[in-house]
């Protein structure tokens, strides 16, 4: 975290919202800018990391922050789930938030580079995987195969279908998209998301995977994954908890010792599993 984004640790820095997108069902994406022109040259993130946001008078909840740390256009995907994000999904482009952060460790990409690297994401699960996949796909000389295993109930429930046809069109990227069962109009593949591996010929060695998704779409996958050899500490994901603070203070994100704010949100299955049932 830079010096300047440090300033917003604990009180939020106003950022005016310059266009929402529909994206699924109760699923906006907001297009924002920092209101601080100082702020807004000097923001700067790692992919996996996560902030804090406000909607004035509602109240304040952690999201994901899904855009790459350079080149990308500052945003965020969030579902109307609850009384703050139903707030926020009242809002409209010029209206403003608060942002904290950003918070978290983020995804280790000086440890995969010249890695095989696998995403494997369901419904909305494709959010936090987002800004990794940007990333890496500006970087795109610096790993192996680049592999994206990606699924939803139905067509209407893929996010971002507009950046999904780029991937599609993207040389060195194997794209696979999948729903669940079969719909009117529907060319794809059908069929959870944890059969694409064995479709994408998933190698295992020098591989690192990205899993993403509800907890049946993630233990299908991570048991299919581990059928075929890939290690648990290379497999990565990040953890969703109730986040209230984001700096390790208010111990509400707590599994054990563990703060998911601080010490994560993203672990490799190797980590979580040592957390056992606790989460």
């Amino acid at each position: 975290m830079s010096p300047r984004n440090a300033a917003a640790i604990t009180v939020p820095a106003v950022a005016v919202i310059e266009e929402i997108r529909p994206e699924i069902e109760d699923v906006r994406t907001y297009f924002f800018r920092f209101e601080d022109p100082d702020l807004e040259r000097s923001f700067t993130v790692r992919s996996g990391q996560f902030v804090m946001c406000t909607v004035f008078g509602a109240g304040e909840f952690a999201v994901s922050l899904p855009f790459s740390p350079e080149g990308d256009r500052r945003h965020l995907s969030v579902r109307a789930a609850g009384k703050v994000t139903g707030a926020l999904a009242r809002l409209a482009p010029g209206d403003k938030v608060g942002l904290r952060g950003p918070f978290g460790n983020g995804f280790p990409f000086e440890a995969i580079r010249g890695k095989n690297i696998l995403y494997v994401a369901g419904g909305i699960g494709i959010i936090p995987l987002r800004s990794s996949i940007v990333h890496v796909l500006q970087h795109r000389p610096e790993f192996g195969r680049l592999i994206l295993l990606y699924g939803a109930k139905a067509p209407q429930d893929l996010m971002y279908r507009d950046k999904i046809e780029d991937w599609q069109a993207t040389d060195g990227f194997e794209t696979f998209i999948t729903i669940d069962r079969p719909a009117p109009g529907w060319t794809g593949e059908t069929g959870f998301v944890h059969t694409l591996i064995e479709k994408a010929k998933v190698p295992v060695e020098n591989t690192v995977a990205f899993v993403c998704g509800p907890p049946i779409m993630f233990n299908a996958v991570i048991k299919e994954l581990s059928a075929r050899g890939l290690r648990d500490d290379s497999i990565i994901s990040t953890l969703e908890r109730h986040m209230k603070c984001g700096i390790g203070k208010c111990q509400h994100c707590a599994i054990g010792r563990t703060l998911v704010c601080t010490d994560g949100p993203v672990f490799t299955y190797k980590q979580i599993k040592t957390l056992g049932e606790q989460i």
